[in-house]
């Protein structure tokens, strides 16, 4: 159990390196004005909280620093949101202003805005696309025997897939094609289109409709959507700004876990509410050792759909990038669900 005084040099401690990246003296704290203890106290002090493991003694020099454990302490228990200032506040919602209809765009737009506002990497953790809705049928011919099928979906995410086009086809063939998967698959979830179109196939058929068979069956086998998880990244070279990746080992490991997209997802903790803190080694990556990560989730209706994530030393300003993620976070749900799900706010 740490006494009040153990308590309040902890927490000078942790904020005086987050600001400084310089490790911490005695005197520098003795010299705080809410700190009323001498230098001995204080060193003191210090060594008790080394042995408990809350802070670290570095080679270079006779001042401490945080550990794992006293960062871990410290967001738990001392972590206070920072008030953000009306102008960072207007940053943000500058990004909604211009109504994009494109949730991509938005997404992208965010990511940027973080980094720029925190000086650390962001990563948003895209919407599953598999889960917008077919707004939208088009076929548009690209040679004789081949055509282009574009599905432009609530979001206004568009998929694309080339298919073949069987012999002795028309191009009015083709348009009543167009007009059945419009009366048929307005609605329905990308995921789902492969079976739903299987059933108006099927249907067809019995109508004795079969002129149309091979060309559903043709459309259909270009149909299978991917899950992909769609990363976006906002200062990725930012990291890099910061004294703890002077090291070239540690800025080419963190690098490559940033260029493969499909190691990314296992960062964020997806199927959790709310914010999330992971200090260094709980990132359960050798390369994010010296890293934290705060993440938060962003809704659309009641599906959780995606995620934020910053990215920084575990050095970095908690207080801040917390608030920061918090109303980012709020600003995008509102946002996505009033482009997905028509809310007006």
């Amino acid at each position: 159990m740490l006494t009040n005084r153990q308590l309040l040099i902890l927490q000078v401690t942790v904020d005086d390196f987050i600001e400084t990246a310089q490790p911490v003296g005695s005197r520098q704290i003795s010299k705080k004005e809410e700190v009323p203890y001498s230098p001995a106290t204080i060193r003191n002090d210090m060594a008790d909280l080394e042995d408990m493991g809350f802070l670290e003694k570095t080679h270079t020099s006779s001042g401490r620093v945080p550990s794992q454990k006293g960062y871990r302490y410290y967001v738990d228990n001392m972590l206070t949101p920072q008030l953000i200032s009306k102008d960072e506040i207007k940053q943000i919602r500058s990004i909604f202003e211009d109504r994009m209809v494109e949730t991509e765009q938005i997404i992208r737009k965010s990511a940027k805005i973080l980094s720029e506002l925190t000086s650390y990497t962001s990563i948003l953790l895209g919407l599953d696309v598999r889960k917008h809705r077919v707004k939208r049928f088009s076929i548009v011919p690209l040679t004789d025997d081949s055509a282009v099928a574009i599905i432009v979906t609530d979001s206004g995410h568009v998929e694309n897939r080339v298919f073949s086009i069987p012999e002795s086809y028309t191009s009015s063939d083709i348009e009543q094609m167009v007009n059945l998967l419009n009366e048929s698959l307005v609605g329905v979830h990308l995921h789902e289109l492969p079976v739903k179109l299987e059933v108006v196939t099927r249907t067809l058929l019995n109508q004795r409709v079969g002129h149309f068979n091979e060309l559903f069956i043709s459309l259909n086998k270009s149909m299978m959507i991917e899950q992909e998880d769609k990363v976006y990244y906002g200062g990725k070279m930012q990291l890099l700004n910061q004294p703890e990746f002077n090291d070239l080992e540690k800025a080419r490991s963190i690098m490559y876990l940033m260029d493969h997209v499909s190691q990314i997802p296992s960062i964020f903790p997806v199927d959790k509410k709310g914010i999330q803190i992971h200090i260094g080694s709980e990132n359960n990556h050798l390369a994010m050792e010296d890293c934290s990560v705060i993440t938060a989730s962003y809704a659309i209706g009641d599906e959780q759909m995606g995620s934020i994530a910053i990215i920084g030393p575990t050095r970095m300003d908690y207080k801040r990038v917390v608030s920061l993620l918090d109303v980012m976070s709020g600003d995008l749900s509102r946002e996505l669900s009033r482009i997905l799900l028509g809310h007006h706010g």
